[in-house]
């Protein structure tokens, strides 16, 4: 019984040697999170009290946060705090504190297993549905035009203006308006067209012209400031030019232009902002994600699109997962119920882009274990020798 005793302690010692190892090999690997072999004794239950040796109970990993390193690689992301990045094989949802993620051949987040990274859905309206998963994918669609609608202008025109000398108003004839400004406005087909807006001075206010492509766009349309230099006529300032057909198949261009927030001073002729709507046809240019897991496409025609926002889960006992693969876990009736959200809600932690989370491992600490788990083999296997020793005098008894 004695030889069975220390040979348990040998596998004790060697077991915690092998847990022991595993975390030194892996201090450097991303988001692996260290081990400890936890052991249990093995009582007989004899009068005698006398235990049987010594059982491996549990490899328990610890779940606490590693550094954040920083790597500046997009699709590198680094949970601070609690939590798991949801992650998909085949459908089955696995969970990974990993974030080292990069784009399939289809355009696919996934992880070096193949594993695919689950967002929620946008609706719409700037909220995502919580209740939904999708995988995340940057695709290579273009981003459509949009026509120009509105064109809002901030400007002062000088009080005291006197009507042109030339009549009548006259695009090509600079002495026929009082100023200009220019801007670019874009067609239903994404085509950007030159803009220019004009402002003549009458006797009781002012008219204002617009022109494309040297095409001038309806006629005059008049506005007035009161007294104290606001805009007074149109009430909601409001000037609307339509029916301008671009001429290569786009839809006629219906432009109006807001002058609510411009004024008459005695100042010079100034443009303080001018800020048409519409776009041209977007490529798409890069992507980024904000501390809270929301996912934004940049396209190349300055629009951003959120995608998705990354879904995190957290257990109420993560010791529980089992681990399935080199980065992810999977829920087992110890771990309990995936509790899904988002980042910076609830006890859930910040994701942060362009950084990994390291690994956990205390070198120092395992080095130290490594020593004290020899002495126990040493010792374990000086019992044996001891026990050999006894043996043999018994032997030798004649």
């Amino acid at each position: 019984m004695s030889f069975q005793i220390a040979l348990s302690g040998l596998n004790a010692a060697s077991t915690d040697l092998q847990v022991t190892s595993n975390n030194i090999a892996n201090a450097n690997t991303t988001g692996f999170k260290s081990s400890r072999a936890e052991f249990a004794d093995v009582f007989s239950g004899e009068a005698l009290g006398i235990g049987n040796g010594v059982r491996l109970a549990e490899v328990r990993q610890t779940f606490t946060q590693g550094n954040v390193d920083i790597t500046e690689r997009q699709l590198d992301l680094a949970i601070s705090g609690k939590g798991f990045f949801v992650v998909s094989d085949h459908g089955s949802l696995l969970y990974s504190r990993v974030g080292a993620f990069g784009l399939d051949a289809n355009g696919y987040v996934a992880n070096s297993e193949g594993e695919r990274l689950q967002v929620y859905p946008p609706r719409g309206d700037g909220t995502f549905n919580t209740g939904a998963l999708v995988d995340l994918r940057f695709t290579t669609d273009t981003s459509p035009p949009e026509a120009t609608r509105n064109m809002d202008l901030n400007i002062n025109l000088p009080a005291g203006s006197t009507p042109p000398a030339v009549v009548p108003f006259d695009i090509s004839d600079p002495q026929s308006y009082n100023r200009s400004t220019s801007s670019i406005s874009y067609d239903s087909l994404g085509v950007a067209h030159d803009t220019t807006l004009y402002f003549v001075a009458t006797a009781s206010g002012w008219n204002a012209a617009m022109s494309i492509d040297g095409q001038q766009v309806g006629g005059l349309e008049p506005f007035a400031f009161s007294s104290a230099g606001a805009l007074a006529t149109p009430a909601n300032g409001r000037l609307d030019f339509a029916g301008h057909d671009p001429g290569n198949g786009a839809e006629p261009m219906d432009i109006t232009l807001n002058l609510s927030r411009s004024t008459q001073y005695g100042s010079s002729f100034v443009v303080n902002q001018i800020n048409p709507d519409g776009q041209a046809a977007g490529r798409l240019r890069s992507f980024e994600v904000d501390p809270s897991g929301v996912v934004y496409a940049r396209f190349s025609n300055g629009v951003s699109n959120a995608i998705g926002q990354i879904a995190l889960a957290n257990f109420s006992n993560p010791e529980g997962l089992t681990k399935v693969s080199d980065t992810s876990f999977q829920e087992t009736f110890r771990s309990g119920v995936p509790q899904r959200g988002q980042a910076t809600q609830s006890d859930f932690g910040v994701i942060q882009s362009g950084a990994l989370e390291s690994s956990n491992v205390d070198l120092t600490e395992q080095l130290v274990r490594m020593i004290t788990s020899q002495r126990l083999f040493q010792a374990n296997a000086q019992v044996i020798s001891t026990l050999d020793t006894v043996t043999q005098t018994i032997i030798n008894i004649r």
